[in-house]
């Protein structure tokens, strides 16, 4: 059974026996705009202990500098790019590392900019994705609109996650390139939350997005590369060789049983899941051990007020 986090010996055992933690954001350290209490505090406390901390974020509407602005506006210090491992920079690296796709090869996006910005970053020319001309409010679905009719040739990969402003229009001209050339362009997705939440309410996650495309092409993503696929974890793992030999030193922390924790977990990691996102005390206490977290607190706070 999972362990709730109540007193301040508590928290010095976690200080002690982990030297890697690992925060999934959106839920975690804020919701939306709205900044948890005693987060920056927390961080800090971990910081002053010199231990590494890594945000892990699926949200691929932001790229990683997106993250650092945002992490500068809430008041949290001290950030640096290369702590934070967003789903829009795992799948920029990994059409970049892994499919090693051509640099004149585009990357036909369902998803917004912070999509573009890691891909072009790394080099590549995208199309779709925050493109205007796709977006015409009062207009009505023109089946002959021209990125429909024709095909850019030099599309090599398709790359779905969260859509903001999705439209008909885009989810056909993802279906198009999901069937060109026999199914044959690789099929890449940021990560399939079916869910993320937002001031208090449910909305549409990425997964349930690309489930449409993937439904009406009759295809699978050929590649995941958000939580919690393992892609993003040996990355991070690949910049901490600490991790990788000892991940029991680990500890992941998030608000998602079937992402966060089962990304933990999965990674060799203990877990760690705070109340302050979707899950419920009740729901965490009847899962079976092979699924439960290791621990769980009400918020991330909790780690800093039991310190005071």
């Amino acid at each position: 059974m999972s362990v709730k986090i109540t007193n301040k010996e508590q928290v010095q055992s976690l200080l002690g026996q982990y030297d890697y933690f690992l925060f999934d954001c959106d839920g975690v350290l804020w919701l939306g705009d709205h900044l948890l209490p005693h987060v920056p505090e927390t961080l800090n406390l971990l910081k002053e202990h010199r231990k590494t901390v890594i945000f892990v974020t699926n949200n691929s509407t932001k790229s990683r500098d997106d993250y650092l602005k945002k992490f500068q506006k809430l008041g949290i210090s001290g950030i640096t790019k290369d702590e934070v491992f967003g789903s829009s920079y795992a799948s920029a690296v990994y059409i970049d590392k892994i499919l090693k796709l051509p640099k004149e090869k585009k990357v036909w996006v369902l998803g917004e900019e912070g999509i573009e910005k890691e891909l072009k970053e790394l080099g590549y020319t995208t199309v779709g994705g925050s493109d205007p001309v796709l977006v015409q409010d009062g207009v009505a679905f023109d089946p002959e609109h021209p990125h429909l009719v024709e095909l850019d040739e030099d599309v090599g990969a398709v790359l779905a996650g969260l859509t903001l402003n999705l439209n008909y229009l885009k989810l056909s001209i993802t279906m198009q390139y999901l069937l060109k050339d026999n199914k044959s362009l690789p099929f890449i997705a940021t990560n399939i939350d079916s869910t993320f939440p937002s001031k208090g309410k449910l909305l549409i996650g990425a997964g349930s997005i690309i489930e449409t495309v993937a439904f009406a092409s009759g295809r699978q993503p050929d590649a995941v590369c958000g939580k919690p696929n393992q892609s993003m974890m040996n990355s991070i793992k690949a910049d901490n060789p600490g991790l990788r030999e000892t991940p029991k030193r680990g500890l992941m922390i998030g608000d998602r049983l079937n992402t966060d924790m089962k990304f933990g977990r999965d990674g060799g990691l203990d877990t760690l899941l705070v109340l302050t996102g979707i899950e419920t005390e009740e729901n965490v206490l009847k899962q079976p051990k092979d699924v439960a977290p290791t621990y769980y607190a009400s918020k991330l706070g909790d780690l800093y007020d039991f310190c005071n």
